[in-house]
């Protein structure tokens, strides 16, 4: 049985003193919710502050980004090696970094496998624009992404990672995909790529969120569908009982320990 997964991902908001009054508001309450697990990613200046507070608990902490590279030449990047000290997963190739720094499919793989080597377990963030998807060419694109985000890892690397359906027409928005229109891709579409690469054991093992305006007043409609197994929240995350209340009816949908 997958453990759900509810990711929170801050994007780029919460100065270090707002971001640690935002998880002491929250903390207690997300630490008690059992069945789910529960990842902070805020942004990088509030990363250490962050974790000095969930020491104590059963929250992860998550990065938004990182570069390929240990260490080096490299101005306003941020290193596994660095990453590795405080966090416990790391969101690869979110749409955002695709559109607004460059980010590709290329670069996505070699991230992917750097998070591995050093212990970070990748979140990996696929999903096709409104164009695209009004084309057609939603199960192609999507595909696509898949197979490049996972080309030459092993069956059980891919078993341990993350992956996000987000469609980029939902994120935002306030126009979240249907949820059974999420479920088809992220069944069909990436468990069937997945399937067809490493072999369905993989494919069933491997936890697929659906990312895209998700909120309190819809979260119950993508976690009642069979192959979503949790959710990466942006704005929501940002308020304390928006999040904890997405969290707590995923555990209660789908939690492990029911």
């Amino acid at each position: 049985m997958r453990t759900p997964i509810i990711a929170g991902n801050w994007k780029m908001n919460k100065t270090i003193a707002e971001a640690t009054a935002l998880v002491r508001e929250m903390r207690r309450e997300l630490n008690e919710i059992e069945g789910v697990e529960k990842v902070l990613c805020p942004p990088f200046t509030a990363l250490s502050a962050v974790a000095e507070l969930l020491q104590a608990t059963k929250i992860k902490l998550g990065a938004q980004e990182m570069h390929c590279e240990e260490k080096g030449a490299f101005t306003g990047a941020i290193s596994p090696l660095m990453l590795k000290e405080l966090c416990q997963y790391v969101i690869i190739g979110h749409s955002e970094r695709r559109k607004y720094f460059g980010e590709t499919d290329e670069g996505v793989n070699r991230k992917v496998k750097v998070a591995f080597q050093h212990g970070l377990i990748p979140i990996i963030c696929v999903g096709e624009n409104l164009e695209q998807n009004e084309a057609g060419q939603t199960e192609e694109w999507v595909s696509g992404q898949v197979r490049a985000a996972l080309d030459g890892l092993a069956a059980e690397q891919v078993k341990e990672l993350v992956m996000a359906y987000e469609p980029i027409w939902a994120i935002g928005t306030g126009k979240p995909a249907t949820a059974a229109g999420a479920n088809a891709i992220i069944g069909l579409v990436i468990r069937g790529t997945v399937a067809s690469m490493f072999g369905e054991d993989a494919a069933q093992a491997v936890r697929v969120q659906y990312g895209g305006s998700v909120k309190p007043a819809n979260v119950v409609e993508f976690m009642t569908q069979p192959e979503i197994d949790g959710a990466l929240v942006g704005g929501a995350c940002l308020a304390a009982d928006k999040f904890v209340a997405i969290a707590r009816l995923a555990a209660e949908i789908k939690g492990t320990h029911k």
